[in-house]
C-alpha cells in the first residue's frame, strides 16, 4: 500500500516522535524520499541516517518549531531551494495540555493553536497550488478522537483537532475535481510521547500502538477516504456519541478527565 508513493517526496511534519516517525518508517519502506521536519535537529538527523541505510531512499532534514508563525514558508522555503516537489503532505505536528483553561500558560494555548491548526493550514495552503496545477498529489491531517466531541480539561487541544478534521473533510471535497486526497487521521490512545508531554500519562486506555495508527491512516488516505477513525472500539465510541445529547457526553468527558487531587 504505501509503495504508492514509492520514489515521490513525503514531508513529515512533528517527524521526531512518536506517529511522526511511524509514519516515515512506513513510508520508506515502501520506497518514498522524505522531508523530516520537527523541532529536535538530533532526533531527525538519527531517524534520517536510519532510513536512508535501510531502504535506500533520499532524505532530507529541516529543523523547525512550528509555532513559529514563519515556519511553514520556512519550510517551504528549503524544498523549493532543494528542488523538491512535495506528492505527499503529512500535517502530523501538534500537542495537547491538560488542566483547567486558567491554569495553564497563555503562551501553550496560543502556540497549540498555532501548532495544531493555524501551520497545518499554512503549509496545506503553500502546497496545494503545486498539486493542483499536477493535477495530484495527497494530504494527510492528524486529527484525534477528541475531534468528536468537547472535551473538558483539554478543551482548547479537543477544539484544535475538530477544526484539523472539519478542515480535511471539507477540503478533499474541495479537492476531488482537481485529482487530489485528503484524509484526516483520528486516532485514540497512542503509545507516543504526547500524552506525557500533555500531562495525561494517567488517561491512557488500550493505546494503539504508533505503527498500527500510521498504516491506518496511509490505507485511508490510498483508498480516497474524508477521515478514518484507528481502532473498532475508538470508532465505535466516536460514532455512538452521535446518539446521546452532546451536553451528556460532555459531563461523561469530564468526570474521565477531571483531576483526581480535588
Amino acid at each position: 500500500m504505501t509503495a504508492e508513493w514509492r520514489g515521490k517526496w513525503a514531508l513529515i511534519t512533528g517527524a521526531s516522535a512518536g506517529i511522526g516517525v511511524a509514519l516515515a518508517k512506513e513510508l520508506a519502506a515502501g520506497g518514498a524520499n522524505l522531508v523530516l521536519t520537527a523541532r529536535r535537529q538530533a532526533r531527525l538527523e538519527q531517524l534520517a541516517r536510519e532510513l536512508t541505510a535501510k531502504h535506500k531512499i533520499k532524505t532530507s532534514i529541516f529543523a523547525a518549531d512550528l509555532a513559529e508563525v514563519t515556519a511553514p514558508e520556512k519550510i517551504y522555503a528549503f524544498t523549493r531551494a532543494q528542488g523538491i516537489s512535495i506528492e505527499l503532505l503529512v500535517n502530523n505536528a501538534g500537542f495537547g495540555a491538560y488542566g483547567e483553561l486558567h491554569s495553564v500558560e497563555v503562551s501553550r494555548l496560543l502556540d497549540m493553536v498555532q501548532v495544531n491548526c493555524a501551520a497545518a493550514m499554512h503549509l496545506t495552503r503553500l502546497y496545494l497550488p503545486e498539486m493542483v496545477e499536477r493535477r495530484s498529489g495527497d494530504i494527510l491531517i492528524l486529527a484525534s478522537t477528541a475531534a468528536f466531541q468537547a472535551v473538558p480539561y483539554i478543551s482548547t487541544y479537543a477544539a484544535t483537532k475538530a477544526f484539523d478534521l472539519l478542515f480535511a473533510e471539507g477540503l478533499a471535497e474541495e479537492m476531488k475535481a482537481h485529482g487530489i486526497r485528503v484524509c484526516a487521521l483520528c486516532p485514540g490512545s497512542t503509545e507516543s510521547e504526547f500524552h506525557v508531554v500533555a500531562g495525561q500519562e494517567k488517561f491512557m486506555r488500550r493505546p494503539e500502538t504508533a505503527e498500527k495508527v500510521a498504516r491506518t491512516g496511509l490505507r485511508a488516505l490510498a483508498a480516497g477516504k474524508s477521515y478514518v477513525i484507528s481502532g473498532l472500539g475508538n470508532y465505535l465510541g466516536a460514532q455512538g456519541e452521535r446518539l446521546v445529547p452532546r451536553r451528556m457526553v460532555t459531563r461523561i468527558a469530564a468526570g474521565m478527565f477531571k483531576p483526581r487531587h480535588r
